[in-house]
């Protein structure tokens, strides 16, 4: 008796966690590309401050290396059995939640390093160029680091997810 009771339980519960994610995710508004597109050229007449250790110059290059090895390839790659487990698992549930959290001072594995200071306009302007070579990009896009495949619809999602977690920790 105490089996059945135990095991009614924890499946009452798993279908409550489901039936959460699952109005969670209908209930994400997820921001377009071209939204961010917007937003992003209306950081250039801001003062920014980031708040992760990182300049803002640091991590607009960042995020825009991050856009263009999608199309090119990433310069290291997680094992395919970390890809197909934790990392599938990770975008799954950024996915569900509608946003990514990361340790926001990592670089790209085999990245090279990016100078701490320059010019944040620029740098922006490379995000923005990237995007919008990204929604013009028709090849094969190349495997993410640590999420494996990706179609290019959960690409521009992981795109934008990964600058809204980065603009969380920027303050003007």
């Amino acid at each position: 008796m105490k089996k059945r009771t135990l095991l009614t339980g924890a499946v009452a519960v798993t279908a409550l966690a489901a039936a959460g994610l699952a109005y969670r995710k209908s209930t994400v508004e997820i921001t377009s590309v071209e939204r961010m597109l917007t937003l992003l050229d209306s950081l250039k007449s801001r003062q920014l401050v980031a708040k992760s250790g990182w300049s803002p110059y640091k991590v607009f290059v960042h995020l825009a290396q991050s856009i263009q090895y999608s199309m090119t390839g990433y310069p290291e790659l997680k094992s395919e059995v970390f890809q197909h487990t934790a990392g599938n698992a990770a975008f799954y549930a950024f996915s569900v939640a509608g946003a990514m959290r990361h340790n926001l001072t990592e670089p790209i594995p085999g990245a090279p390093a990016i100078a701490d200071d320059g010019n944040m306009n620029q740098a922006i302007d490379q995000v923005i160029t990237a995007l919008r070579q990204f929604q013009a990009y028709r090849g094969q896009l190349q495997p993410h680091f640590a999420y494996g495949l990706l179609s290019k619809t959960e690409f521009a999602h992981a795109h934008v997810m990964h600058i809204e977690n980065h603009l969380l920790e920027m303050q003007t």
